[in-house]
């Protein structure tokens, strides 16, 4: 009997989210993690200049620098989404304006066929 391999729970959840909703919370997210880690950085470095023992002043500035890099991982997928996003956009007003170009050749077609056979 094999076993099923399950799905992490929220993967369903994220595949049907809009592309307007996963920029929206990944740039809040990340922007909120880069705020985050810039404080814990400060914090390391007062404890730093005030003496601290080295460990932790060392490994509070650690903890910020990865939560730092985090926010920017998590916001440069933000970008990701908001381009994407974009060429959506622009991919739909292309084919907006190649139906329309369409309609008008097909509708000066007829026109056109119509006139040749009254004469």
């Amino acid at each position: 009997m094999e076993v099923k391999k399950q799905k992490p729970p929220g993967k369903k959840m994220l595949k049907r989210m809009s592309l307007y909703t996963k920029w929206l919370l990944s740039a809040v997210g990340g922007l909120a993690l880069i705020g985050f880690g810039l404080s814990v950085f400060s914090e390391a470095a007062n404890l730093k200049h005030t003496n601290a023992p080295f460990l932790r002043w060392f490994l509070l500035g650690s903890y910020s620098l990865i939560m730092i890099n985090g926010g920017l991982c998590v916001f440069g997928q933000a970008i990701i989404f908001k381009v994407r996003m974009e060429h959506k956009k622009l991919i739909k007003k292309a084919l907006k304006e190649r139906d329309k170009k369409r309609t008008r050749k097909l509708t000066i077609t007829k026109l056109d066929s119509t006139k040749s056979e009254e004469n």
